[in-house]
């Protein structure tokens, strides 16, 4: 660890999707870091602890560690400490994951954690227990309510919910960002280019990745592109195409501004608006007239002039 990172206020949390609920702890943790002059550090967990303890019923997650790191970086995080979720560190007591963890190896000034944050061995520490320990040894703690919004608490459990259920305009008022699905564009069977309407297949990545209820999407679609990536206004269809018999279980891209040769590459999936459910269509030509339907639609939602 670089000498002038040491010392840090911290945010500590597994903070996956970094969403607004998180933003409120993480925000905390700047104010604490800007008072006392010392760098924003965020102390994390990978994998999730319930992918060890019940990988069963672990949740998908909103998002890999990378695009995580992204978010943070965002924020403003100077400093990620990422705590691998092992044995060894299960066995700690609370105390001596305060000694070993955040006073010997991170050297923290400040901790600020959600309200219902637990550590320690079988969840036995508490933020109560965390600012008792923190006045011993020297560093401050600020435990932070839950952020309601809409009438609810803001949590991972209530986006993902959210997502299931197609609601991604509540699931990014909550994320406090679109949604997000990253992967490989791979070959299909053309059956979007015989119908007129091309689309790359989307093979997602990363550790147990979530993707939204069955339905068409309106979504901004970006293309790895050195140096960056390259945004395109776009619909999505997510299913197995009831109309040709169901199957394998498909996230299709079709650009909105012009076709282009995607196969094998990088792309990001932004999904702005739920247009409607997946359903099954009496022909192929009444598919085709939804699909124009489908695409003007969208286009309403990205502002573009439609194409006739």
């Amino acid at each position: 660890m670089p000498g002038e990172l040491g010392g840090a206020c911290v945010a500590i949390g597994n903070f996956d999707g970094v969403h607004r609920g998180h933003r409120t702890v993480i925000a905390a943790a700047a104010e604490m870091a800007r008072d006392r002059g010392r760098p924003l550090g965020v102390v994390t967990f990978e994998p999730h602890p319930r992918e060890v303890l019940d990988p069963a019923r672990a949740p998908a997650r909103l998002g890999g560690f990378a695009r995580k790191a992204e978010l943070l970086r965002d924020l403003g995080v100077e400093v990620l400490f990422v705590l691998r979720f092992r044995p060894e560190l299960m066995r700690l007591s609370a105390a001596a994951f305060v000694d070993l963890v955040l006073v010997r190896a991170f050297a923290v000034a400040g901790v600020a954690c959600g309200e219902d944050f637990r550590f320690g061995h079988r969840r036995s520490g508490d933020a109560a227990l965390l600012r008792e320990l923190g006045e011993s040894r020297g560093f401050a703690v600020r435990a932070v309510p839950k952020l309601h919004l809409d009438g609810g608490v803001c949590s991972s459990t209530r986006i993902r919910t959210a997502l299931a259920e197609g609601a991604v305009r509540e699931a990014a008022r909550l994320l406090g960002y679109a949604y997000e699905v990253r992967g490989g564009v791979v070959r299909g069977d053309g059956r979007g280019r015989e119908l007129g309407y091309p689309t790359a297949n989307l093979r997602p990545v990363g550790r147990r990745p979530l993707l939204p209820g069955d339905g068409i999407y309106v979504v901004r679609a970006a293309v790895r592109e050195a140096p960056g990536w390259r945004w395109h206004p776009a619909v999505a269809s997510l299913g197995v195409r009831p109309t040709f018999g169901g199957g394998a279980r498909l996230l299709e891209i079709h650009l909105l501004d012009g076709d282009r040769d995607l196969y094998d590459r990088r792309l990001r999936v932004a999904f702005l608006e739920r247009l409607r459910e997946e359903r099954r269509f009496a022909s192929i030509e009444a598919l085709r007239r939804e699909m124009a339907r489908d695409c003007a639609r969208a286009r309403e939602v990205h502002a573009l002039t439609t194409v006739s």
